[in-house]
């Protein structure tokens, strides 16, 4: 017994200091080089922060953009999907409601055109980006009550969306955030 105990302390002891110190300051570190260095990085306007590039937030006012739903109220405290398959009746009903609500925000868009994403959660229920085309298909309402040429809309949605890490790598996104402030901005 003792020939396997003092092994199997040592080994505790070295992994003990490895990976409960050495490596989370190693990971500090590597997000002290980060963008924000490693608190998120803030969104400035008019001086006073008002949210973060990496988290959703919610807009109640139809003259801006709409973000993905969230199942946990855009609270970053506590991220998190709704866990439901999608032929879940629960879940089929929550999107049913959104795109109930969607439609009577939208009266304008044929039901077909709804990008999947304005009506679905997304795993983390904070995901801060839209869909070129998610975005697009708000322009109508918005044109409408803030009396904007959709025209300029589309071409506010074309200016702030990102393309593809280096050119390949996922889809092209538009932070919601940083769009809806682009909004405000216009004259």
């Amino acid at each position: 017994m003792k020939k396997y105990l003092w092994p199997s302390i040592k080994l505790t002891i070295i992994l003990i200091v490895l990976l409960g110190g050495l490596y989370p300051l190693f990971l500090s570190a590597v997000a002290k080089m980060a963008p924000g260095k490693g608190d998120g990085v803030k969104v400035v306007h008019n001086g006073k922060v008002v949210g973060y590039e990496n988290i959703a937030q919610q807009f109640s006012d139809d003259k801006y953009f709409q973000p993905r739903p969230s199942t946990v109220n855009y609270n970053a405290a506590g991220s998190g999907g709704s866990n439901k398959a999608a032929g879940n009746p629960d879940y089929l009903k929550s999107v049913q409601e959104r795109i109930d609500t969607f439609m009577v925000h939208n009266p304008e868009i044929k039901r077909t055109d709804i990008p999947v994403e304005l009506v679905t959660a997304s795993a983390s229920g904070l995901d801060p980006d839209l869909s070129p085309a998610a975005a697009l298909v708000q322009v109508p309402r918005i044109a409408k009550l803030r009396g904007i040429a959709p025209e300029k809309l589309k071409d506010l949605v074309a200016k702030n969306t990102k393309g593809p890490l280096l050119g390949l790598f996922g889809v092209p996104t538009i932070n919601v955030l940083k769009l809806n402030i682009a909004l405000d901005e216009m004259k």
